[in-house]
């Protein structure tokens, strides 16, 4: 599917009609948006901009170079974005070009961030006349997003630290939670990660207009703070993690104190029972009316004397 921002009327105007090119020069179009293009409508913006759009590959490549680079007349930029799922996460990239002041932007999913800047774009459309302004308004929308994202992220790791205190034992799904939990904040830091490297990367291009890279050093301290925030997330889940793993520990330590405090009562008695077990002819007390008593009454005596002994040393 494509969508053609147009500049008409003193208004921006879109359209979803292909053969429009044969009529339009370059400023007469603002954006490109090509969401899962068809092979004809991608061939046909290409003719029409004189460029060779990015393959699959090249766009889902992790060098810094594949992030931003710079040919004799357009800039190509790829940046990662989240689809959210039931499961979590996933990351689809995405394909900005800039040529002739027109910005053409190739992806296969459809994400909130674009939809906002296109309501931003119509509300104050003088505020981004080029391609150049469009790009970075789509970052800024994109940035504010992922500060919402961290921030539910980071609500998610205090539901989940409280949950942890407040239970009195921990089970197989608190740690699920917390791995979870880790694998989304890796996530989340590779991707604003990956926005601060197009951001260093317009920052150091000079085919930018002016009025944009004050802009630009805000981003990127933004970015910084999220960059920042997501170590943050990251340290508090580790130290979750310990003191769950910590707090079975002590669990498993208090079931083993109580088996091995339970063989040590019954040690002396199973003694005395194995004693007056033995089969020999000649034994004490062994034709005494009373010695089966006796027997039972030391067992006692002895199982109350190891009670008393470790509530002493309070070991219990």
């Amino acid at each position: 599917m494509i969508t053609i921002y147009l500049k008409q009327y003193n208004k921006i105007v879109r359209n979803a009609d292909i053969n429009l090119f044969d009529e339009l020069g370059y400023d007469d179009i603002l954006w490109i948006d090509l969401l899962r293009p068809t092979i004809e409508e991608q061939k046909t913006v290409e003719g029409f901009m004189e460029i060779n759009l990015q393959t699959k590959q090249q766009v889902e490549e992790i060098e810094s170079t594949s992030k931003y680079s710079e040919t004799e007349n357009a800039i190509f930029s790829n940046s990662n974005f989240f689809v959210p799922g039931e499961a979590g996460f996933t990351i689809e990239p995405v394909s900005f070009v800039i040529c002739e002041g027109v910005l053409i932007t190739v992806r296969s999913s459809k994400f909130r961030t674009f939809s906002e800047a296109a309501k931003k774009l119509q509300m104050n459309y003088r505020g981004y006349p080029t391609g150049y302004h469009l790009f970075i308004l789509i970052l800024e929308v994109r940035i504010d997003f992922d500060a919402d994202l961290v921030e539910m992220h980071a609500r998610q790791i205090a539901n989940l630290s409280k949950d942890i205190n407040l239970k009195e034992d921990i089970n197989k799904e608190s740690i699920k939670r917390i791995n979870h939990l880790q694998e989304n904040t890796m996530l989340i830091r590779e991707n604003i990660f990956d926005r601060q490297r197009v951001l260093s990367g317009i920052l150091r291009s000079e085919r930018f207009p002016n009025d944009i890279y004050p802009k630009l050093k805000l981003m990127i301290k933004d970015v910084n703070s999220l960059i920042s925030h997501a170590d943050f997330s990251s340290d508090r889940l580790d130290y979750l993690q310990d003191t769950a793993l910590g707090l079975i520990s002590i669990e498993q330590s208090n079931v083993t104190k109580i088996f091995t405090v339970g063989a040590l009562f019954f040690m002396p008695p199973t003694m005395i029972a194995s004693v007056y077990g033995m089969n020999f002819k000649y034994m004490p007390q062994l034709d005494w009316e009373y010695g089966y008593y006796f027997a039972i009454a030391l067992m006692v005596a002895v199982l109350l004397f190891t009670y008393l002994y470790f509530r002493w040393k309070k070991w219990l």
